[in-house]
């Protein structure tokens, strides 16, 4: 969730009410450390001016100077550096006031004001946006367990605008900057949540409360075991046996006012816990896997979002929660199941069970006859080994689709790489007693093996599967403004992508 009031106001930075003014300044060959204070009231130029040459201060990204007011409302000044205005992106944008929050922390502030930095060529309303929800995620803390420690938070941000004329366009971007971060934030609750209370169960529980504060747009329909066991969800089920934790199967459905041809289904990865079952874990991989359901966790995030903005587009969300436990009723390697597309599959690790999952909540979703499908998944970790913990991995049977996707990650500042399906390499997952195995024959490529394996149940549907292994969860703070744990990776692409599809 969101906490922080955030204004959008015709005011000088100077004149706001604000613990702490946050003042961006663009660097660049032609920086020079006079003209960058010009601005500045007499109260704090010279000092400023003073600090810069000291500190050779070249306003480099996220380069920042805390300068102490003498008098006036604020309390202090930061001066923070964007670089280049000609290489300068929304992303820029997000750093900076990731920074600026952080700062804002230490010093013990409960509000900012901020004066937005507009590039040449840059639109403010974009910026305004990538600014709320860069300070919105940046003010985010997990302290649900620790509350008498609760985290710094800020109550206020003011965003000050010289021209009037910007005022309502600005303030709309407020208002969808907020609704997209209460999506991330959501996500990332549910990840961080751990494993023995983010069960299947309150997996489900959530879902039921977010369709309902979606309005009468939303519906949600909840799958018990014997109904998936009806509908021949043999892999999906294999891997929930082994917990004493029910499945649950999860179909949102989101239906704008007027009617559309365009329908986008969304399946996410939900295995609340992954133990790898018998062919477990060792105890360090084991620690972090309650994440294993963040791809669920962007599905839920993203219909918190829609359910604010109302987007003109039918869209499906599907999970097939399930927790992967060795148990005497766990599924044993050399085991066979089938799919409800009617494939076999033979069980050689399962531990690569996330592939099983999916498989029938993709079959599910063509089913539904969409017009194009994306999966989240933190489906294997080859692919963290490939592209490291910020990138996600993009495979997809459509190009329109895959582009559209790696443009709407890159305007929402969500870092991800195309990678093939290579065809060659679908041998690797052939079976002698089934249709497919589960994992491939050889210890390379295990991204794109496990690719070529979903793809095994998409059809025809125009597909795009995201690897989300390494940006789902950070082990260590992911730039100025996603801390550790959860990140809600998928949500801000994912909203990206309606608007684009």
């Amino acid at each position: 969730m969101t906490n922080m009031n955030i204004l959008g106001e015709k005011i000088d930075l100077f004149s706001a009410k604000a613990d702490v003014l946050i003042l961006s300044i663009f660097g660049g060959v032609a920086f020079n450390v006079e003209a960058a204070v010009a601005g500045l009231p007499e109260l704090v130029r010279k000092g400023a001016l003073r600090q810069m040459k000291t500190l050779d201060f070249q306003a480099k990204s996220n380069e920042s100077i805390v300068i102490e007011f003498e008098q006036g409302h604020a309390h202090s000044l930061v001066l923070i550096g964007l670089g280049d205005a000609e290489t300068a992106t929304l992303e820029t944008a997000r750093e900076m006031i990731g920074t600026a929050v952080g700062i804002a922390h230490r010093l013990g502030a409960k509000s900012i004001a901020v004066e937005l930095p507009v590039p040449p060529d840059g639109d403010i309303a974009d910026i305004a946006e990538a600014i709320v929800v860069g300070a919105q995620l940046a003010d985010y803390a997990f302290d649900a367990y620790k509350p008498k420690n609760g985290a710094k938070r800020l109550k206020e941000m003011t965003l000050c605008l010289k021209n009037g004329r910007d005022l309502i366009r600005v303030r709309k971007s407020v208002e969808h900057g907020n609704a997209v971060a209460t999506g991330v934030n959501v996500a990332r609750d549910l990840v961080n949540m751990p494993a023995h209370i983010m069960t299947p169960t309150a997996l489900a529980e959530t879902a039921t409360l977010i369709v309902k504060e979606g309005g009468k747009n939303m519906t949600l329909k909840v799958l018990d075991r014997e109904e998936c066991e009806l509908l021949g969800m043999g892999a999906y089920l294999a891997v929930a046996q082994g917990s004493d934790h029910p499945p649950k199967f999860l179909h949102l459905t989101y239906t704008p006012e007027r009617a559309t041809r365009k329908r986008l289904a969304v399946v996410g990865k939900g295995v609340t816990f992954d133990s790898g079952g018998l062919s477990l874990k060792p105890a360090d991989s084991m620690v972090t896997m309650k994440c294993d359901m963040a791809g669920a966790a962007a599905v839920l995030g993203l219909f918190t979002v829609i359910g604010q903005l109302q987007p003109r587009i039918e869209i499906h969300g599907i999970i097939a929660a399930a927790e992967n436990m060795p148990s005497g009723r766990a599924i044993r390697p050399g085991d066979i199941v089938k799919a409800s597309n009617g494939k076999t599959i033979e069980i050689l690790n399962t531990d690569a069970e996330g592939r099983l999952t999916l498989a029938d909540a993709l079959t599910y979703a063509v089913n539904l006859k969409p017009t194009a499908i994306v999966d989240l998944a933190t489906l294997t970790g080859a692919c963290v080994v490939a592209l490291g913990e910020e990138i996600a991995g993009l495979m997809s049977n459509d190009e329109v689709l895959a582009e559209s996707v790696l443009l709407a990650a890159g305007d929402a500042g969500e870092k991800v790489w195309h990678m093939p399906l290579e065809k060659r390499y679908a041998s690797l997952i052939e079976s002698d007693v089934a249709d497919l195995r589960n994992i491939g024959t050889s210890r390379y490529g295990g991204t794109l093996t496990a690719g070529l394996f979903l793809q095994e149940f998409v059809e025809n549907s125009p597909w795009a599967h995201l690897d989300i292994a390494g940006p789902a969860f950070f082990e260590k703070p992911g730039g100025s403004y996603l801390g550790k744990g959860g990140t809600g990776y998928g949500v801000r692409t994912l909203v990206e992508l309606l608007e684009k599809i």
